[in-house]
């Protein structure tokens, strides 16, 4: 699909059908929010930079390339933002998307790979321990994603989107969610969108702060990671 269509289908015209909870949140919910998002990202960003830093020298020492990738993802109402992330494959592996599709582990319009062959030596265990996502960080700083919430879509997937799963687009993307803490890609897409539309309709500080808690668990337990 061309960029043009997936702009077609996923912009500003396909969002009246977008239809977020009727339920009344209280202003004070989306302060708390942000600032509990400011505060989480930048602290994490302090401490963890030296294992950023760690990782993305052993990606320059094990695939030529910036250790940095940056692709074009959809956040809240459509609006498209870079996503920052360290490299999991090898160089220019994303031009290949959809050469792949055969070999992808879920349904529905996103692609997982168990043993995707486009990671580099690295890639795998950056993955499984979702050390990748730490530059996700930035984007939290930036205001484009929160600490919780649903991930962040592809547009060509976004482009395949019913009603129900065009719901995700109504809150601000996020590093972790019910998704991350319930089995990633060992879920089916259905199953995963009902979680994104769950915390939609249920979300609050205390519930966000109840799934951070439960991420590292999660993601020592690397269940569904690839």
């Amino acid at each position: 699909m061309t960029p043009q269509a997936e702009r077609a289908l996923i912009g500003p015209r396909a969002f009246p059908f977008i239809h977020p909870s009727d339920r009344h949140v209280p202003r004070s919910w989306h302060v708390a929010k942000r600032s509990l998002d400011v505060a989480l990202a930048g602290s994490a960003l302090v401490v963890l930079s030296p294992l950023i830093g760690l990782a993305a020298l052993g990606i320059s020492c094990v695939s030529p390339g910036s250790p940095f990738f940056a692709q074009e993802r959809v956040g809240r109402n459509g609006r498209r933002f870079k996503l920052y992330k360290l490299r999991t494959m090898v160089d220019g592996a994303h031009l290949y998307h959809d050469e792949m599709r055969a070999l992808s582990d879920v349904d529905g319009p996103v692609l997982k790979i168990r043993n995707d062959p486009r990671l580099h030596p690295l890639g795998k265990l950056l993955r499984r321990t979702s050390i990748d996502e730490l530059p996700n960080l930035i984007n939290v700083l930036r205001g484009e994603m929160s600490i919780v919430g649903p991930r962040p879509p592809l547009p060509r997937e976004v482009a395949h989107y019913d009603e129900f799963a065009r719901r995700r687009l109504t809150v601000k993307p996020g590093i972790t969610c019910l998704w991350q803490i319930s089995g990633r890609s060992n879920l089916s897409f259905d199953e995963w969108m009902r979680l994104d539309n769950r915390y939609i309709d249920t979300w609050s500080p205390l519930r966000d702060l109840e799934i951070v808690a439960k991420t590292i668990p999660a993601v020592l337990r690397g269940e569904g990671a690839h």
